[in-house]
């Protein structure tokens, strides 16, 4: 026979080997069980929560979806600066409030003036916070008890937080953990809570 001259191709026949059919059905299972671990890790240690209202703009929008670790506050305090998630005054026919920890137990709060003082010193805040126009209860200074924190929303006018009567300081028992991932929506993008 001749053989045909100029380029040809030959198609191999693959075969399925026994080997690429373990690494297939390993790579499988080890995206199930990870998958299944990162479930089992969610359900077991956070609660997914949606930011009701605009009283963390623009730190958090009005619907966006937020992660709440439920476990960092069985090893540690909650510190200035966090976003934490809590029923008022334990509440539970309430939803989830999320605001920011400004005051810490044993510490005394007074707001004069529009701004924050702690222990008769002024809060120094980023510029991005407005100057509070309503002082509620913290008019007069509030010292807070061994377990009680005092919480304010970023949107400082526009949120219902400790200065509010039916709110006020937030006892520890109360808070459901602390917010550390937020989900994206039209106006702002996946990320973690600052």
């Amino acid at each position: 026979m001749a053989r045909r001259k100029g380029l040809t191709f030959y198609e191999k026949k693959k075969k399925i080997s026994k080997e690429m059919i373990h690494e297939i059905f390993s790579t499988l299972f080890y995206c199930f069980a990870a998958i299944l671990l990162a479930v089992v890790i969610v359900f077991s240690f956070g609660i997914k929560i949606s930011m009701i209202g605009v009283s963390m703009t623009p730190s958090l929008y009005n619907g966006q979806e937020v992660l709440i670790n439920r476990f960092v506050y069985k090893l540690f305090a909650p510190r200035r600066g966090d976003v934490i998630a809590f029923l008022p005054n334990g509440n539970t026919n309430s939803h989830y409030y999320l605001k920011r920890v400004i005051g810490l137990p044993g510490e005394r709060i007074q707001i004069v003036g529009g701004y924050v003082y702690i222990n008769g010193e002024l809060l120094a805040e980023d510029e991005i916070y407005d100057k509070i126009a309503d002082a509620g209860i913290a008019e007069t200074e509030i010292v807070l008890g061994t377990d009680e924190y005092f919480v304010l929303g970023d949107n400082r006018n526009m949120s219902e937080d400790s200065r509010s009567g039916n709110v006020g300081p937030v006892n520890r028992d109360d808070i459901a953990g602390k917010a550390w991932f937020h989900m994206g929506c039209e106006e702002a993008s996946m990320g973690f809570v600052e």
